[in-house]
C-alpha cells in the first residue's frame, strides 16, 4: 500500500511541475510508429525479507515508446531467480533460489526534460519510473510439526503456478551514443506478495531491489516535433513571397504591352483595361487548426483584389488536410472547415460568392514533399 502511495506521488508531482514549468517549446511525436524502442538489461536483485537476502541474477526486456520528450510508457519482463536465506529453525530453506517471472508496466518521466526543456543534442538523461507489476512462480507451503522424538520439523512442498499483484518504482541514467542507441543504468524498488509462501517471515509485503545495466535501441531514431515549429512559418513565406514575385511580373507585363500598344498607334487613343490574373494560391495552417493566421490573411486581401477584377472567372476554394496525421473521417471535416474559413474571408473582402466553388478533399500524402505543406487551402 505504501509503494502505490510513493508511485502516486511521484506521478502526481511530475503533473503539476509540468504545468508550473515556464512556457517552452512544446514537442509531440508526429507518427504513432515513431520514438518505439526495446531494450535488455543484465544486473543483479536482492528480496528485502526479514533482511537483505543473498543477491542473484536478474534479466530484463523492454519494450517501449516516448510519447513526447517527457513521457513515456513501457513494458517489461524480467526475472529470474530469488533467494531465501531463512533463520536456522528453517535449516532446509537458509540460501533456497526459487525460479520466477516478472511483469512490469511503467510510466515515464523524464526529469531533466521536465526541468530544462528538450535538448536534441543532450547526451545525459535522468528518469523516473513506475507503475503496477505482476510475479509469477509455483507457490509454497511450509508446516511445521512437533514430535517428542525429532521436536520440531518444517516441511516444505511446491504447488502449482500462481500469480502475485504489487507495485515498483525506480530511477534510471541514460546516455544516448547516437540518435538511435543508448545505455542506461537503473534501480528498481518493488512490493508484492512472498513468491516463498509462508515459508516466508514476510509473505504478504515482501519488498524486491534491482539494479541493472542496459542496452536501448530506438526504431528510426528519436523524432520529436515542435509544436508551431519555425520551419512551417519560414515555408509560409517563401510561398507567400513567391506569390507576391509572380504578380509583381504580371503587373510588369502587363504595362510592358499596354506602352508596346501606345507606341505602335500613337494617333489613336485607346483605352487600355488592365486585366490581373488569377494564378493558384495556398493559404496554410497549423496543425489541427482551421484559423487564418496574419500570413493567411495577407495572402487572401492579394487574392480577393485579383478575383474582384475578374468577376466573370469561378474559383475553387478546395480544402485539404495531412494524411499522416489524424483519421480520414476528423481530415475530412477539418478539410471543409479550413475551406469555409477561407471562403468567409473572401466574402468579406467583397468577393462575389457566385465566383466561389467550396470543396474539402480530406487527407492528402505529400502534394508538395512535405507533410506539414498539406495542411492548406489552395485557391484557383
Amino acid at each position: 500500500m505504501k509503494s502505490k502511495f510513493i508511485i502516486a506521488s511521484l506521478l502526481l508531482a511530475g503533473a503539476c511541475a509540468t504545468v508550473n514549468a515556464q512556457e517552452r517549446t512544446k514537442y509531440y511525436t508526429e507518427n504513432g510508429k515513431d520514438n518505439i524502442y526495446v531494450g535488455v538489461g543484465v544486473g543483479g536483485m536482492a528480496v528485502i525479507n526479514d533482511g537483505i537476502n543473498s543477491p542473484t541474477f536478474n534479466m530484463n526486456v523492454t519494450l517501449g515508446k516516448h510519447i513526447n520528450p517527457i513521457w513515456g510508457v513501457r513494458g517489461q519482463v524480467g526475472g529470474f531467480w530469488q533467494s531465501l536465506s531463512e533463520e536456522q529453525d528453517r535449516g532446509n530453506y537458509t540460501n533456497y533460489c526459487k525460479k520466477f517471472i516478472e511483469l512490469n508496466l511503467d510510466a515515464t518521466l523524464n526529469l531533466i526534460n521536465l526541468f530544462a526543456g528538450y535538448n536534441p543534442d543532450r547526451a545525459f538523461n535522468l528518469y523516473v519510473f513506475g507503475g503496477p507489476t505482476m510475479n509469477l512462480a509455483k507457490a509454497i507451503d511450509a508446516e511445521l510439526t512437533v514430535s517428542q522424538t525429532e521436536g520440531e520439523k518444517w516441511a516444505f512442498s511446491a504447488d502449482g503456478m500462481k500469480a502475485r499483484f504489487g507495485a515498483t518504482v525506480g530511477l534510471g541514467l541514460g546516455y544516448d551514443i547516437n540518435e538511435k542507441w543508448g545505455i542506461n543504468l537503473e534501480g528498481r524498488l518493488g512490493v508484492t506478495p512472498s513468491i516463498f509462501g509462508n515459508a516466508s517471515d514476510c509473505n504478504k509485503a515482501e519488498a524486491t531491489a534491482r539494479l541493472n545495466l542496459g542496452v536501448a535501441y530506438t526504431f528510426g531514431g528519436k523524432k520529436f516535433i515542435p509544436m508551431g515549429a519555425k520551419v512551417d512559418e519560414e515555408a509560409i513565406n517563401n510561398e507567400i513571397n513567391k506569390y507576391r514575385s509572380e504578380l509583381a511580373a504580371a503587373q510588369s507585363d502587363l504595362a510592358d504591352a499596354k506602352n508596346a500598344l501606345a507606341n505602335v498607334k500613337p494617333v489613336e487613343k485607346e483605352v487600355i483595361k488592365e486585366v490581373q490574373v488569377a494564378g493558384p494560391r495556398a493559404i496554410f495552417f497549423k496543425i489541427g487548426s482551421a484559423r487564418i493566421d496574419d500570413y493567411g490573411k495577407v495572402n487572401i486581401e492579394l487574392a480577393a483584389k485579383i478575383l474582384k477584377a475578374n468577376p466573370d472567372k469561378k474559383y475553387k476554394v478546395a480544402g485539404y488536410c495531412d494524411k499522416a496525421t489524424g483519421s480520414a473521417a476528423f481530415n475530412q471535416k477539418l478539410s471543409e472547415k479550413r475551406a469555409q474559413a477561407v471562403y468567409d474571408a473572401l466574402v468579406a473582402q467583397g468577393v462575389d460568392k457566385d465566383q466561389l466553388e467550396l470543396v474539402g478533399f480530406g487527407g492528402t500524402a505529400n502534394m508538395f514533399g512535405k507533410n506539414f505543406l498539406n495542411r492548406c487551402v489552395i485557391l484557383e
